[in-house]
């Protein structure tokens, strides 16, 4: 068969990711209880068939490792035993090994001189092979088989059982004595594991932990702590309740976020330190942004900082209370990811765990909003990487999917929350009925139906492709005609008991426009009427600043936004922040900035989604993004917003694109690709050092780069 691919661990596609979301989400403790989610977990297929077809051009041993207890089929004979290496003779064979383990995926690790395991050997978790009385095989052929999934465990010792983040130490920045015990200050928001120094003697030793040092010393009330028992060589992790010897420093086996960390000991308890294990996924920081504001510098830094702590083994919400991993937490993510580190296998790796297994019997993590996050986080996936293969392998889930949807909707085929669903839009601090058919909801669920569309032509569905089209377009016709306001020029809020709402707010108004729905005229009057009208109730959430940023930024006002990110952002850094948190009311002081839930400390100070500036300045300010799949075209619309001078990097596929900005000149370097350079220039001749400027309206221009050289625009 003359394949030379690097052998790597194969599985099923999903499972792995699905076990490992689950070994993730089961982390969570909250005051030293176990704390799972809430919502339906799944589990990976316990039996995989691996197959191949092979041609080759001579015999070859290869080498076997697996993840479980296994079989091997050679041209349909079963072979004896479980051995670690096989010869192949010469020629056409098949090669079928199934594997069964119940704890974790099974996994299978081949390599030969030809043979290796990787994405091109078929996998299912089906078996419909018996054999009949008089000795005939069954047919086979309705079995479904999928392209093998992996990821980077290339190497027979490299398990994927066995992975874990990566670790180094830190040390406290300072420590001071405070009521009973230590207070230890690390410096910043981190996440890790606290490591015990000098620890003996006999008796207790209480850690509780902090995003502030009001948490850390409240003892009854913070988020989280543990409780560790010494008794000579005997150390008892007592959440855990598990016993192993003392062997030099002692390192708990559960990781915290905090900042700050008290300690309490019995008197016979002796410890002479703590210090930290910060745990991390490697990233490559691709991306940068620097400008004249230094503020605004620091707003990018914290932000990509913010970003790193929430990437893990999946990009979660928040490192203290939930760490979980949620559909609508996560779709920020993945675009603040494609501004920063370009981590395409952690964005494939969420989308996999959040979509789990069939049947579906609710939507994403409950919520009926994430579901259809969860659909337009796909076709953002293939605009930024162009990988269509993962489409092809995740779209018959997306099929089932929208089957759960389209089942739930009501007589006018929109969708309302039903018993068991979970409407939750944003944190308001203003009352909105969640009851009836949002308008928000049906513009994530129409745009959801042509996302089903473009995804179905992808994978040359054209049958799913009409129906989704059609769809799609019934919907989008009703959607004006039951929201649009005349009088007040914007779209309501909801239709509850066939009752237009009055209720004007951002939501589905910054959808609409970031989304498509709106003509200019309409957009313009949204923005006039909600999206600049104090009289509108505010968005105190980074979650929902995000997208009504990104829809002022959409429609030309940069200027405005940068003053919004420095007055929200800023104000988190003014406030003390190191991290950017959950939620930020600039009218709030002190502790108050500390309470969420009802709880003293249940605001999460570092959260994916307050990150978003790195996503605004990479896309509307820097001006780039994809035109086409995999920036086979890209766009660049710089704008300084205020600034003096700005200059970044934006990181796709085949390299990075380079801008440069100032009041006079623009400086586009992309490693790869082509597109247009849109800019404002009140010139009637700008020059260029390459290509030829084309005037596209009164003061807007554009020019054709397709180039690896920096091109230089004077305007």
């Amino acid at each position: 068969m003359g394949t030379t691919s690097k052998a790597t661990w194969i599985w099923y596609p999903g499972d792995y990711e699905i076990w490992l979301g689950n070994k993730m989400n089961n982390r969570r403790t909250e005051r030293g209880a176990f704390f799972p989610p809430f919502w339906k977990m799944d589990s990976h297929y316990v039996t995989v068939e691996f197959s191949k077809k092979l041609d080759l051009q001579q015999a070859e041993e290869i080498y076997i490792a697996v993840e479980g207890k296994y079989n091997i089929k050679f041209d349909g004979k079963l072979q004896f035993g479980m051995p670690e290496k096989f010869m192949l003779p010469a020629g056409k064979h098949s090669l079928n090994i199934k594997v069964w383990n119940q704890a974790t995926p099974p996994a299978i690790y081949i390599k030969g001189e030809t043979v290796n395991s990787d994405a091109t050997w078929k996998v299912t978790y089906e078996d419909k092979e018996w054999i009949d009385e008089s000795g005939k095989a069954s047919d086979t052929s309705a079995t479904v088989y999928m392209d093998a999934g992996c990821w980077n465990f290339d190497e027979a010792s490299q398990r994927p059982s066995a992975f874990t983040l990566a670790r180094e130490p830190q040390n406290a920045v300072s420590k001071r004595n405070q009521k009973e015990g230590i207070l230890y200050d690390f410096g910043k928001e981190t996440f890790g594991f606290v490591v015990l120094k000098g620890l003996g003697g006999k008796g207790i030793v209480n850690i509780y932990y902090g995003e502030s040092a009001e948490e850390a010393l409240d003892t009854e009330y913070c988020e989280t702590l543990d409780k560790i028992a010494i008794d000579g060589r005997l150390v008892t992790d007592m959440a855990l309740n598990h016993t192993s010897e003392l062997a030099g420093d002692y390192v708990l086996e559960n990781s915290k976020a905090f900042r700050y960390v008290y300690v309490t000991t019995d008197t016979e308890v002796k410890l002479t330190d703590i210090s930290m294990q910060y745990e991390y996924l490697p990233e490559n920081y691709r991306a940068s942004f620097k400008c004249d504001d230094e503020e605004l510098n620091r707003i990018w830094e914290i932000g990509a900082y913010t970003m790193h702590l929430t990437t893990r083994e999946f990009f979660i919400d928040g490192i203290k209370r939930d760490r979980w991993v949620w559909s609508g937490d996560a779709i920020q993510s993945y675009l603040m990811n494609y501004y920063l580190f370009f981590d395409t296998e952690t964005v494939k790796r969420t989308i996999w765990l959040l979509r789990g297994k069939d049947p579906v019997t609710s939507h994403s993590n409950t919520i009926m909003d994430y579901t259809f996050y969860w659909f337009l986080s796909i076709y953002d996936y293939y605009m930024y990487t162009g990988d269509k293969h993962f489409v092809s392998q995740v779209y018959p889930r997306m099929q089932t999917m929208m089957d759960y949807v389209l089942g739930r909707t009501n007589k006018d085929g929109m969708v309302e929350g039903l018993t068991g669903d979970w409407v939750f839009v944003d944190w308001a601090d203003f009352p909105m009925s969640k009851q009836g058919a949002l308008a928000f909801e049906q513009i994530l669920f129409c745009k959801s139906l042509e996302t089903m569309q473009l995804c179905a032509g992808l994978v040359d569905n054209k049958e799913d492709a009409a129906k989704y089209n059609m769809l799609a377009a019934n919907l989008r016709a009703k959607l004006l005609p039951a929201f649009w306001n005349e009088e007040k020029q914007a779209i309501v809020h909801n239709i509850e008991d066939g009752k237009k709402s009055e209720q004007i707010n951002k939501f589905p108004n910054m959808f609409a426009i970031t989304l498509g729905y709106l003509d200019e005229e309409k957009k313009n009057s949204v923005m006039k009427n909600v999206m600049l009208n104090d009289e509108v109730l505010k968005i105190t959430t980074p979650y929902m600043r995000f997208y009504e940023l990104e829809a002022m930024c959409a429609m030309g006002y940069q200027t405005q936004v940068m003053k919004e990110m420095k007055d929200y952002w800023g104000g988190m850094l003014k406030a003390g922040a190191t991290s950017f948190w959950e939620k930020y009311n600039p009218n709030e002081s002190g502790t108050q900035h500390l309470t969420m839930y009802g709880r003293p400390y249940g605001k999460s100070f570092c959260h994916a989604w307050g990150a978003s500036p790195v996503y605004l300045l990479g896309k509307y300010y820097l001006g780039v993004k994809p035109v086409k799949k995999g920036y086979e075209e890209f766009e660049v619309r710089p704008v300084l917003g205020g600034l003096k001078w700005m200059e970044g990097t934006v990181p796709t596929p085949d390299g990075d694109i380079h801008v440069y900005m100032d009041t006079e000149v623009i400086k586009v370097k992309p490693n790869k690709g082509k597109g247009y350079v849109y800019f404002v220039s009140e010139k009637n001749i700008p020059e260029t050092s390459a290509g030829r400027i084309e005037k596209v309206g009164d003061i807007n221009f554009r020019l054709w780069i397709e180039t690896s050289d920096e091109v230089i625009i004077k305007y």
